[in-house]
C-alpha cells in the first residue's frame, strides 16, 4: 500500500513538472535560442559570403580566439540616422497609445455598460476587424487617405475643404494607421477591468453628493488603472516596432526603428548592424514590461497583507 502511495506521488509530480515544463520549453525554443542567434550576430563582422557575416570563435596556432565586434552598438550611440529612428519609434507609439486611450477608453466605458445582448455585439464590432487580413487593411486606409480618395472625395463633396488635403506618406498618416489598428488591444483590457467594476460604489458616491466627473475621477478611473496600463502596453510594445504601417503609409518622411531594421538586412545585407539594432529595441521594450511586473509585484503583495 506505501508503495503504491509513493509511486502515486512519484507520478503526480512528474505530470506536474511535465506540465509546467511546456511554456518553458516554447520560450526556449522560440524566444530564447532565436536572441541567441541574434546576439551572436551582433557581435560579428559584415563580409560578402554566405552567411554575410563572421563567426565569433576562429582557430588560430591551436588555440580558439574570440573577436567582438563592438563597432556596431557604438554606432547606433552616435549616428543620427539611428537615434532618430529610436526617438521617433518611441514618440509614435507614444501619441498613438494617447489617442488609442482616449478613443478606446469611452468606447470601453460604453460597451461595459450596455445590456449583456447588446454588449455582445459591440464588442463583436470591436474584433470583427481583425478577423480581415492586417495588410488587406491597411491597403484600405491608403485608399481612404490618398489625394483621390475617399476621405478627399467626401470632405470635398461637402464643402468642408477647396483642395485636396495631403495626408498619404506623412506621419499623420502613419498615426491614423496605428491607432486604427491597435485600438482594439486598448478597448478589450480596459472593457474587461471596466465591466467587474462594482456599480454599488458609484451609487454611493452619488448618494453622498458626488458629481458624476467627480465620481468618475475618484472611483471609475483608479479602479480601472490595471486595465489602462495593460492596454497602454498591449499598445505602446508591437507599435514601436511598427514595420508595415510606416511603410505602406507614413511614407520616406516617417523613420521608425522598424523601417531601419529591414533596410539594415534587405537594401544595406549589413545582417550584424541589423541584429544590433533588433537587441537594442528590444532591450527598450523590456524596460516598460519590468516596469509592469514590478508594480504588479507590489500590489500583489499589498494585497496578501
Amino acid at each position: 500500500m506505501n508503495t503504491l502511495k509513493r509511486w502515486l506521488n512519484t507520478a503526480k509530480s512528474h505530470s506536474r513538472w511535465a506540465v509546467i515544463s511546456v511554456p518553458y520549453l516554447w520560450m526556449l525554443l522560440f524566444f530564447a535560442v532565436p536572441f541567441l542567434i541574434v546576439l551572436k550576430i551582433s557581435f560579428a563582422y559584415q563580409v560578402v559570403a554566405i552567411p554575410p557575416y563572421t563567426g565569433l570563435l576562429e582557430l588560430a596556432d591551436q588555440s580558439v580566439l574570440m573577436k567582438l565586434n563592438l563597432t556596431n552598438y557604438l554606432q547606433l550611440m552616435v549616428e543620427d540616422k539611428y537615434i532618430d529612428a529610436y526617438l521617433n519609434s518611441i514618440q509614435i507609439a507614444g501619441i498613438s497609445t494617447l489617442l488609442c486611450l482616449l478613443i478606446g477608453y469611452p468606447m470601453a466605458y460604453t460597451i461595459a455598460r450596455l445590456p449583456p445582448t447588446s454588449r455582445n455585439i459591440a464588442l463583436m464590432l470591436v474584433i470583427l476587424p481583425s478577423w480581415i487580413s492586417f495588410l488587406i487593411r491597411i491597403y484600405a486606409w491608403m485608399g481612404i487617405l490618398q489625394t483621390n480618395g475617399l476621405l478627399n472625395k467626401l470632405l470635398l463633396g461637402i464643402g468642408i475643404i477647396d483642395t485636396p488635403l495631403r495626408i498619404m506618406n506623412t506621419p499623420l498618416a502613419a498615426y491614423i494607421g496605428i491607432v486604427y489598428a491597435y485600438l482594439p488591444f486598448m478597448i478589450l483590457p480596459l472593457y474587461a477591468n471596466l465591466v467587474k467594476l462594482d456599480l454599488r460604489l458609484l451609487e454611493a458616491a452619488y448618494d453622498l453628493g458626488a458629481r458624476p466627473w467627480k465620481a468618475f475621477l475618484t472611483i471609475t478611473l483608479p479602479l480601472s488603472r490595471r486595465g489602462i496600463v495593460a492596454g497602454c502596453m498591449l499598445v505602446m510594445i508591437p507599435a514601436v516596432g511598427e514595420y508595415v504601417i510606416p511603410e505602406l503609409l507614413g511614407g520616406p518622411s516617417t523613420r521608425m526603428i522598424g523601417r531601419q531594421l529591414a533596410n539594415e538586412f534587405f537594401v544595406a545585407g549589413n545582417w550584424p548592424m541589423a541584429s544590433a539594432v533588433a537587441i537594442v529595441m528590444l532591450l527598450l521594450l523590456m524596460v516598460p514590461i519590468l516596469i509592469f511586473n514590478h508594480i504588479q509585484g507590489k500590489e500583489m503583495e499589498g494585497r496578501l497583507t
